[in-house]
């Protein structure tokens, strides 16, 4: 058979060329916006980031090596190019973590069609045509002399390049990170190879104790009833879509009817679940959070724990991302409960199922934590059931570009409104049960972009992400018995709805809301310490570090 024959050297320019001409359009995309009126400067960046990968891609051409290298890479490159052109998100070391976090029944929604489609003409073919040729090497000093030849002239180029055009890189650059972010292959490899370091460098952390000085305030010892808490992880809703927060369609009109109290200005520690979730849950704000800083220290659920309040969790999602190893945890798809799962993903009225059989086992004070699905896309058609798709027509493919905008917003309003009826569910539960005081808080643990600007689904980088994906909904409930037990002027809290707020404050929130006290409480972060009325026979004291 006919194979035609090709220098290891000329194979790395000619891989080097396909990809920067074929696998990075968007790059192509941001570069021709960022650069505009510099034309003769974009030209040479990318002649630059062209010479600079032939010369990473020349180290690789060793026989036996070079096609191994140069196929991965063209795959590499294929699989994220699709997801970076058609979701415009960027590959960081987060979402390299969220790939690695995903679940079966979630990969099945991002393997479509047209991503397998895009993989055989940008990935399988190439890669058969470089299995295809027959690769010359030269003997081993010869090699090392012609890799030199090319490597040296090359990274000089590169230097000439950015000095000659240094300014405007630089402030471009420094303006949109994005830009080298969305540069395949080096922006998924660069990114695994940051996510495998952070996890070397973690895997061996053991967290140490917090707050072990928690005890139970006053008005949570004196109450007349067990108080209980059902504190709701929300998944992918946005703010913005919240009718009770100002959103045009009536998506919330459950909880308005229970008269709960949203807020308007709820801002997220990250765009995905495996930051936000153990940052809500952890002592440190946003700007100091740090995944090591969080398993090397104990969680909310711990501090709880340590008062003596007992805390569980129900997850209907993709895990606790670690805050519940110390607490019981159930993982409710694992029932394959035929009245709310399919295909190993279980619709959020399985959470309230649970709940109501725990609320009956519940000895002592509690909370209570669900995490829900919520809105996870793509397939926000399948978050609820058919009975709640009120907003139509609807997005029923994971293929956006079979639906108009229009449909994707039906699709994910409708599990808005399901949302709705879940956690009107949860207050209907909490207020059957007169032998508990209770109360329920629920805040999502990061937005959604639903094709604004290019962009869909979450996950961008913090510094670049939309309000869409940072500004999140945050919903409280308070029984009448809670109120009077904890002291809590409600009118006080609905007056302080649009006050700002984050994911900062959910670790003193709750820990307020369950009176506890600790020297790790803040009361500048509890949402409600304003709120709360003091028992006569209770005084402030330094010690406790607030009033309970």
């Amino acid at each position: 058979m006919y194979r035609p024959k090709v220098t290891s050297n000329a194979l790395a320019f000619i891989v080097s060329a396909y990809f920067v001409l074929l696998t990075n359009f968007s790059f192509w995309s941001k570069g021709l916006t960022y650069f505009q009126g510099h034309t003769v400067q974009l030209a040479f960046f990318v002649v630059g980031l062209y010479l600079l990968l032939t010369a990473i891609l020349t180290l690789f051409t060793m026989k036996y090596v070079i096609k191994p290298v140069f196929i991965a890479a063209i795959l590499i490159s294929a699989v994220a190019s699709y997801y970076v052109d058609t979701f415009g998100i960027l590959i960081d070391r987060d979402m390299i973590q969220n790939v690695f976090l995903t679940t079966p029944s979630e990969a099945k929604h991002l393997i479509t069609f047209d991503m397998l489609a895009h993989i055989v003409v940008f990935g399988l073919i190439p890669s058969l045509l470089v299995v295809w040729v027959r690769v010359t090497h030269r003997n081993v000093l010869a090699k090392a002399a012609w890799n030199t030849l090319v490597i040296t002239p090359c990274l000089l180029a590169v230097v000439a390049i950015l000095m000659a055009n240094y300014s405007t890189y630089a402030s471009t650059i420094r303006a949109h990170n994005d830009l080298i972010d969305s540069f395949n292959p080096s922006a998924p490899i660069v990114a695994t190879a940051k996510f495998v370091q952070r996890q070397m460098k973690v895997r061996d952390i053991v967290a140490q104790p917090l707050g072990t000085d928690a005890r139970a305030g006053a008005n949570l010892a004196n109450a007349p009833h067990k108080v209980v808490t059902v504190f709701v992880v929300g998944e992918t809703a946005r703010a913005a879509n919240f009718s009770m927060i100002g959103y045009d369609r009536d998506t919330n009109p459950e909880l308005a009817a229970r008269k709960a109290i949203a807020f308007s200005h709820v801002t997220s520690c990250g765009t995905a679940t495996a930051v936000s979730v153990p940052c809500m849950f952890s002592v440190y704000p946003r700007e100091h959070y740090s995944e090591a800083k969080a398993r090397a220290t104990q969680n909310l659920t711990d501090v709880l724990t340590h008062a003596g309040i007992n805390v569980s969790w129900f997850d209907n999602d993709t895990g606790s991302m670690r805050v519940a190893e110390n607490i019981p945890y159930e993982f409710l798809p694992n029932t394959d409960d035929k009245r709310f799962c399919k295909g190993g993903e279980c619709h959020d009225d399985i959470l309230v199922d649970r709940l109501k059989r725990q609320l009956d086992d519940v000895k002592g004070n509690a909370v209570i934590i669900l995490h829900e699905l919520g809105s996870h896309g793509p397939a926000y058609y399948e978050r609820y059931p058919k009975k709640f798709q009120i907003f139509k027509p609807a997005c029923e493919t994971v293929q956006f570009a079979d639906c108009t905008h229009q449909e994707i917003v039906n699709s994910y309003d409708n599990t808005i409104l399901y949302t709705d009826h879940v956690l009107s569910e949860v207050i209907d539960l909490l207020k059957e049960r007169n032998d508990m005081e209770t109360s329920m808080i629920y805040v999502s643990d990061h937005g959604e972009s639903l094709g604004e600007n290019g962009l869909y689904l979450h996950g961008a980088p913090y510094f670049m992400a939309p309000d869409f994906q940072t500004h999140v909904p945050l919903v409280a409930w308070f029984s009448d018995g809670y109120r009077r037990a904890m002291g809590l002027d409600v009118d006080c809290v609905a007056g302080r709805r649009d006050a700002p707020l984050s994911h900062d404050n959910m670790f003193h929130t709750l820990l307020g809301m369950m009176d506890v006290v600790t020297s790790v409480y803040d009361p500048k972060l509890d949402a409600f310490a304003a709120c709360r009325q003091l028992s006569p026979n209770i005084t402030m004291s330094a010690a406790d570090g607030r009033a309970s």
